[in-house]
């Protein structure tokens, strides 16, 4: 503290700490956290699909009674919207497994496996595999 800092403290009486501002920690995202964020949206999809599928069917209506092309077109829209929700519902499953499966850690899977050896090497691998039986 400098002079004029003592000098106010002593004229006003007061005394005064001065701390230093910690940084706060950042946020931990939580398990429970995406629990809920996956249930949130997943309702808002199926809240989404179901107004979908009400204006399709406003407007199938709409384009039965006026025979308009237009009509059709729009109604068509709608239902390639719908497809497009249902689609990003499944993608929602799909991304939450993942994230599932990578929480509970990575598999070590060989998908080709080779062996580097002799022919008479592999025989005799393959026999002791076996028991020698054959």
């Amino acid at each position: 503290m400098n002079t004029l800092e003592e000098n106010m403290e002593d004229m006003l009486n007061i005394s005064v700490d001065v701390e230093t501002p910690s940084k706060p920690a950042a946020p931990k995202p939580k398990a429970d956290d995406q629990t809920k964020d996956y249930e949130y949206t997943r309702g808002e999809l199926y809240s989404l699909i179901d107004k979908g599928q009400e204006a399709v069917q406003g407007a199938l209506e709409v384009a039965q009674e006026s025979g308009h092309p237009r009509a059709y077109e729009v109604a068509v829209a709608a239902m390639k919207h719908v497809a497009d929700m249902t689609d990003k519902l499944a993608d929602l499953h799909k991304k939450m497994k993942d994230l599932d499966a990578e929480q509970k850690g990575p598999k070590n899977v060989t998908n080709n496996a080779m062996f580097v050896g002799s022919t008479a090497e592999l025989q005799k691998m393959l026999k002791e595999m076996g028991g020698g039986k054959r």
